[in-house]
């Protein structure tokens, strides 16, 4: 038997999210990872343009329950792509806001997304279109370069999603450090699997003096919760 899933959401919505999840695994199971070129070159972006590459699905579910743990109203995802993770985070925000749990400004929960690609930014807004009120008004997408568009605007943050290529992994983090709330949470995907490219981001995080604490968790490929203290 399947465990139950965290999610508070409708038969709808659970449908949509594994159809979106299936989408993406059936994509990946396709590219040859070892002859891609390089993360900042032109190339990889034309290669990357039609593909989901979302998180995990264990890994969403993790993350929604971390964030209606936390109560978490304020977020930030650094790597939107086809928004299938945004509607985890929109959904918590949502729901963590109207039970009035939230401990940032937002009062109606609020997921401030980042895509580069404005042909993903598309596809993302219409698959958040076909989720509907549960997560309406929450989403505000930020389309270009995350940095120039994530250092404004984010009010207190309770929680920050990297899940982005490694070389955008510290700017990010360090666009979003100034507006953590004390606990507030980060969670970096692929960490295990990407480690040679994280290396700035982990020297950054564990280096003495640092706000920040890390652990490396047991999911595929490696998932690192970082929280700010």
């Amino acid at each position: 038997m399947a465990p139950p899933t965290p999610l508070t959401a409708t038969p709808h919505l659970l449908a949509f999210l594994q159809d979106l999840h299936s989408k993406s695994l059936n994509q990946e199971s396709k590219i040859e990872w070892n002859s891609l070129p390089g993360q900042t070159t032109n190339e990889f972006d034309n290669i990357m343009r039609d593909k989901f590459i979302a998180l995990d699905q264990d890994k969403c579910e993790l993350i929604y329950h971390m964030l209606r743990s936390i109560n978490a109203t304020t977020i930030v995802e650094a790597g939107t792509s086809f928004g299938v993770s945004t509607i985890y985070l929109a959904l918590a925000a949502a729901q963590n806001a109207a039970r009035g749990a939230g401990t940032s400004t937002s009062s109606t929960g609020r997921v401030v997304a980042t895509e580069k690609e404005p042909s993903k930014a598309a596809e993302a807004q219409k698959n958040w279109q076909q989720v509907g009120e549960e997560i309406q008004g929450v989403i505000d997408l930020r389309i270009g370069d995350l940095r120039e568009t994530l250092g404004k605007d984010l009010g207190t943050v309770d929680f920050l999603l990297l899940d982005i290529w490694t070389p955008l992994a510290l700017p990010a983090l360090k666009l979003v450090e100034p507006h953590f709330r004390p606990g507030a949470m980060v969670i970096a995907d692929n960490t295990v699997k990407a480690a040679a490219g994280y290396a700035e981001l982990f020297a950054y995080v564990d280096a003495p003096g640092s706000q920040f604490r890390r652990v490396t968790m047991p999911y595929a490929g490696g998932l690192d919760m970082i929280v700010y203290q």
